[in-house]
């Protein structure tokens, strides 16, 4: 038998090969439990399951399980402005994630707007900000090649 002194847990174990439950992180254990690979599977396909129409304007943000890990709740973030054309498709975005599962897993989806503008605006004023300090910090630079070359760079960045 051989024991394992660095983990918290105080089993016994056959050298070498272990059963994969006893290799899984604790925290880990909770959300496979709690379906957290269905979450994934749902982000990392999204654009299989609902289609490049809808996941141009919709990402999921989570899913809230009630109790027993039934009729889950999908909230998804939507772009202003899109959210009738949502609202019309919830029972086929429904159908698709539930068929792709093979069982019943989302029962109903709610919807968060957010603005694409706003958060645009947010960056833009940061950058500017941000731009006339490094100017600053650019001009007390002595070499005159080095100082070319970063305004020269900073001219780029500002562009994009």
């Amino acid at each position: 038998m051989h024991y394992k002194q660095n983990n918290k847990e105080s089993k016994t174990y056959v050298q070498g090969l272990r059963s994969f439950g006893n290799t899984l992180p604790r925290g880990v254990k909770g959300l496979l439990k709690k379906n957290g690979y269905n979450y994934s599977e749902i982000i990392s396909k999204w654009n299989f399951l609902v289609g490049k129409e809808i996941s141009d304007y919709s990402v999921p943000l989570t899913i809230k399980m009630t109790q027993g890990n039934t009729n889950a709740t999908l909230i998804l973030a939507i772009e202003r402005g899109n959210e009738l054309n949502i609202e019309y498709s919830k029972n086929e975005i429904i159908n698709k994630i539930n068929s792709y599962f093979g069982y019943k897993f989302i029962s109903t989806i709610k919807l968060k707007t957010f603005s694409k503008k706003s958060k645009k605006n947010k960056k833009k004023n940061i950058s500017d900000k941000l731009s006339e300090n490094l100017k600053i910090k650019i001009n007390e630079i002595k070499s005159e090649n080095i100082r070319n070359s970063l305004s020269e760079l900073l001219n780029e960045i500002n562009n994009d």
